[in-house]
């Protein structure tokens, strides 16, 4: 009996990064497992992956091509390339803004093929925020990007970690500068992004009732008030309001002692206040084999935990671990399965 094997989308990302290298590595390990479709320049992925392993064997294809017959189909020993050229030569490790646009088309392919049915879910690979703005284009990051596409008016970004000590961390605020998180804390905010995190444990990864652990915004969540009135002003009623609506919520705790095995143990998730609150405790534990999703979009999108570490591609192929992209395209692939 043959299996039939889940596609999934995988962009390649900043071209002078490692993404384009841990993507490929990635896809052919789960070769026998998952039709990893790449998207990134072919010519200069056939080059790559001759320099990776002579034997990665790779067919291209264009966006029209598929558009009119479908994905073309081979067996797990050739990866197919849905090619996004780019507009200017790559040199590892040096960023340049003429191919901000085209990183940009890799992803519009993803998100078309994707609500299209031609994969089941995406995986992106780390792109160069300064470099997609440096060429003209506003852009704050994927998750914003994905609900913009989309037309998702609230989307939460999750951090996950596998393994000993499995832990899920999502964000109320993401890319925000400090001092403007406060005011973007607001009982409605919260209320949809407790909603959605609710939903999307259930839905995604087949939680019956998720149980979801929320850090207070203030040092000591506020103590009683002396130090912030979010706490008793916002974050308490909306989690009041959360579970009236019957969602299994606690808090909010300090964020310097939520972080405990004695807190956690019982958790499905922690929901941070912000970026930079939540995702270094993460990131402590599992840098390099987390991964981040993207919750409350139409499709299934999941990433890396880590950037495009331009010094690591400066040095040539070989020095980049792909660890955390073989987890994140996994976990696409399994919450697929849950919610097909």
């Amino acid at each position: 009996m043959t299996t039939v094997r889940p596609t999934v989308a995988i962009t390649c990302g900043e071209p002078a990064g490692i993404g384009p290298e841990i993507a490929l590595r990635a896809a052919w390990e789960l070769r026998n497992d998952v039709n990893c479709v790449l998207i990134g320049d072919a010519a200069f992925l056939a080059i790559l992956a001759d320099q990776i392993d002579p034997a990665i064997a790779l067919a291209a294809t264009s966006v029209q091509a598929v558009r009119n017959g479908g994905l073309p189909t081979f067996p797990p020993q050739r990866l197919v390339v849905l090619d996004s050229p780019l507009a200017a030569h790559v040199v590892p490790g040096q960023l340049d803004p003429r191919n901000g646009r085209s990183v940009l088309q890799m992803l519009d392919m993803a998100i078309e093929g994707t609500r299209a049915g031609w994969f089941a879910a995406m995986v992106t690979a780390p792109l160069q925020k300064s470099t997609i703005n440096d060429s003209g284009v506003p852009f704050t990051g994927h998750t914003e990007y994905l609900a913009e596409k989309t037309g998702t008016p609230h989307v939460v970004m999750m951090l996950a970690a596998s393994g000993a000590h499995p832990l899920r961390v999502a964000l109320a605020t993401i890319h925000l500068a400090l001092k403007d998180v406060p005011a973007a804390i607001t009982f409605d905010s919260l209320g949809r992004t407790l909603d959605i995190l609710q939903q999307e444990l259930q839905r995604r990864f087949g939680l019956a009732t998720p149980r979801i652990l929320v850090a207070g915004l203030n040092p000591h969540a506020g103590e009683g008030g002396y130090l912030g009135h979010e706490e008793i002003d916002i974050i308490i009623p909306a989690l009041q309001a959360a579970r009236a609506r019957g969602i299994s919520v606690a808090g909010p705790y300090p964020a310097d002692t939520l972080f405990q095995p004695k807190y956690l143990k019982d958790a499905d998730c922690v929901l941070a206040m912000y970026h930079d609150q939540g995702l270094p405790v993460l990131k402590y534990a599992s840098f390099g084999h987390g991964i981040n999703i993207t919750l409350g979009l139409p499709i299934i999108r999941t990433s890396v935990d880590h950037g495009t570490a331009l010094d690591l591609a400066a040095l040539g192929v070989g020095h980049a671990d792909h660890g955390s992209m073989v987890e994140a395209i996994r976990t696409a692939v399994q919450m697929a399965a849950v919610a097909p």
